[in-house]
């Protein structure tokens, strides 16, 4: 037991697998929001790059649902969190709609990259160009922002949440079809 504390601390995969585990019993479940209860303010802009060195802006996709995941590679619950990100993106991965963006908040694209191919996880990967704006990305990683069709901020969570429950499913789906 002791020796299982330790690893706890220490290593990160530890931590994450942990966090996984308590995920598939229903710990870490994201606050999905009532329609009303939602702010829907508009979504700052912010400039991201992917691999290829192609830039864009979060405007630029005004008309479609955006998934954003601010993570870094060091990070136990952004680790926690990938696998049911990761599924969701491969369940709307041709939807036409909707664009996932996970950004590596080091800016570090390359080791980035390297862990994502290593977990063999399809998530498009992107570092941001400028400062991001504190109405994205508070002070905790991991943080998931969906903007929607209109560019209004529809729901954040700050913190380690599971993506595959089928009540976020169904929140993030119903954007998808207005």
């Amino acid at each position: 037991m002791t020796l299982f504390l330790v690893l706890m601390l220490v290593n990160p995969s530890v931590k994450a697998a942990v966090m996984q585990g308590l995920m598939k019993v229903g710990l870490f479940q994201p606050a999905v929001p009532e329609e009303d209860a939602v702010a829907n303010s508009m979504a700052p802009d912010l400039a991201l790059t992917d691999g290829n060195g192609n830039t864009f802006t979060l405007s630029s996709l005004r008309g479609k649902v955006v998934f954003l995941n601010f993570w870094a590679t060091w990070c136990p619950p952004c680790r926690a969190e990938m696998p049911a990100i990761n599924a969701l993106y491969k369940q709307y991965k041709n939807d036409k709609n909707v664009v996932f963006l996970t950004v590596d908040t080091d800016g570090n694209y390359q080791k980035a990259k390297r862990f994502i191919d290593k977990q063999r996880y399809e998530l498009p990967l992107y570092v941001a160009e400028s400062r991001i704006p504190g109405e994205l990305l508070g002070n905790s990683i991991p943080t998931t922002v969906i903007i929607g069709k209109t560019g209004k901020i529809v729901f954040k969570q700050e913190g380690a949440a599971d993506y595959g429950n089928q009540k976020f499913i169904d929140y993030f789906g119903q954007y998808i079809r207005k």
